[in-house]
């Protein structure tokens, strides 16, 4: 009987595990986004790692910038710098689920940084980028949820 208690425990465990709702923010063990600076694709136009010393904590994660003015700037303006759908894959919010994302795989629009699963997944995103940014527009309230 104890040994049936302690199964179900651990399946009930497992499952809630799984099903459990992930974070707002696209975040591993490096950070926010890989532990890239968000300002920096807008400043320097290209993906530069962020440094532990330069970090601040937002949408409970840890967003790290490659110096201190990057840093300020996003402190001052989190919404502006922050990548859209919370650092998940913009291609995969067209199609209502969250996915991992390579700091490579990424496109500014209309002022808006978007990031994908990677950079194939980008090309084919880039295709219908205005149609896939307004489907994951609807989908990522209800997505966010989840």
């Amino acid at each position: 009987m104890k040994s049936i208690i302690w199964i179900v425990s651990f399946i009930v465990s497992v499952s809630f595990q799984l099903f459990a709702q992930q974070p707002e923010v696209f975040t591993t063990f490096k950070g926010a986004i890989n532990g890239y600076d968000a300002v920096a694709y807008f400043t320097e136009g290209k993906p530069v790692e962020g440094k532990k010393e330069y970090s601040h904590t937002w949408k409970g994660a840890e967003w790290y910038f490659s110096n201190q003015q990057n840093l300020k700037v996003f402190e001052s303006n989190p919404e502006k710098f922050a990548p859209q759908y919370g650092g998940y894959c913009a291609y995969g919010m067209s199609r209502g689920y969250k996915a991992t994302t390579e700091p490579d795989a990424w496109t500014i629009v209309d002022n808006k940084l978007y990031l994908n699963y990677n950079t194939e997944v980008r090309s084919m995103w880039k295709q219908k980028q205005e149609e896939y940014i307004k489907i994951a527009n609807s989908y990522w309230p209800k997505v966010l949820k989840e």
